[in-house]
């Protein structure tokens, strides 16, 4: 059971305190109280863990401090859509917005490898309008052998050329909890310049004590992947493991599924799911089209593959695009054969457009039908 506070609760007020005394007294119940600060009010809502089924939900609202009671009706209880929850559903960092109504772009390198095309990458992301973008530190492969990311050598000029370029969230991967703290420092050291949105790869979706740390931790929002040989409940019970240990700001992103089913294209492209986590979920949802394709092939009409589903995923509501782009494909060290070139850029952020307008044409047929 999930109790939603009047907005801007005062915690020291006599009606939460009797509230409170309330809850404490029921038996085999223990209580979690979390906040979401806004930019214009902060919210408080208590989680209710245990057999709450006795539990009288008019009774609870009956209480000068509640705004309401939402029964959980899923096992992902902080980050679940339950039964008639229409809560808002977003979150700001860094002067980014992220919720299930907006769009936000995050092109860049797949892997960071040297400062030049970092600054290349994020000078054309400044020409463009962009104040987002993904730079992989490290890098988890395959291979042993494979190229494994410069790691913390490159995060200082990484971070000094996102100041420069006004570059406001960096997507990051993560793959040791180690690597929480040495983002954290470099970002001190640097002054903060900019901020850095944890990615949880695919691979790293069930490693529990991960997703454990990372959910501690609020400094930085966290991107998880799709698990690519896992149910998609087993995915967002993983998001779960986050926001049950604090972090609240989590977006999921689809990045299709490991089988040959969707050769010849790199895996089989998932947004079908989009509109699906969004109702299951108040969590923002985010495509990554270059590792669901993984190469530059094009259709009889020119149009490449990544823009097509790119454009599947943003006609069906997606919230966040993953995408890869390189100044030079043919040098990457990691997954040049899909990266986008420097001066696809402005083609894709316009094609990205036509199907956001498209996508929010149908919004208001449908608002017109309901009417």
């Amino acid at each position: 059971m999930i109790i939603i506070l009047q907005p801007d609760a005062d915690k020291k007020a006599p009606a939460y305190e009797k509230l409170m005394r309330h809850l404490e007294s029921l038996p085999g119940i223990s209580i979690r109280v979390h906040d979401e600060k806004g930019s214009e009010q902060t919210l408080t809502e208590i989680y209710l863990v245990g057999n709450t089924m006795p539990l009288i939900s008019e009774e609870i609202e009956a209480y000068e401090a509640v705004d309401r009671v939402v029964r959980v009706s899923r096992e992902y209880r902080v980050l679940g859509r339950h039964n008639n929850d229409l809560r808002d559903t977003h979150f700001e960092y860094n002067g980014v917005r992220f919720g299930q109504d907006n769009l936000q772009i995050f092109a860049g390198l797949c892997a960071v490898d040297k400062p030049d095309n970092v600054e290349s990458m994020m000078k054309a992301l400044k020409e463009n309008g962009l104040q987002c973008t993904r730079m992989g530190a490290y890098k988890p492969r395959t291979s042993p052998y494979s190229f494994q990311g410069h790691g913390k050598d490159c995060l200082p000029y990484v971070f000094e050329l996102a100041g420069k370029y006004d570059i406001k969230v960096i997507s990051m991967e993560i793959t040791h909890d180690d690597q929480i703290d040495e983002i954290n420092e470099a970002l001190e050291t640097a002054g903060k310049p900019t901020g850095v949105m944890l990615q949880i790869g695919t691979r790293n979706t069930q490693n529990f004590e991960l997703l454990k740390t990372a959910g501690r931790q609020k400094e930085f929002p966290v991107l998880l992947k799709r698990g690519f040989g896992i149910t998609l409940e087993e995915s967002l019970n993983a998001a779960e493991y986050l926001a049950s240990e604090g972090n609240r700001n989590v977006i999921f992103c689809l990045r299709g599924m490991k089988t040959n089913y969707g050769d010849p294209h790199r895996n089989l492209v998932d947004f079908s799911h989009v509109p699906t986590v969004k109702t299951m979920t108040r969590m923002p949802v985010c495509i990554d089209p270059s590792h669901s394709v993984g190469s530059r092939n094009s259709s009889p009409d020119n149009i490449m593959d990544v823009f097509h589903c790119t454009a599947q995923g943003v006609i069906a509501g997606a919230n966040m695009i993953l995408v890869d782009f390189h100044p030079v494909p043919e040098e990457a060290l990691v997954d040049g054969p899909q990266a986008l070139r420097m001066g696809e850029l402005s083609w894709f952020l316009e094609d990205v457009q036509i199907a956001r307008e498209a996508y929010l044409k149908r919004c208001e047929l449908q608002l017109q039908l309901a009417q």
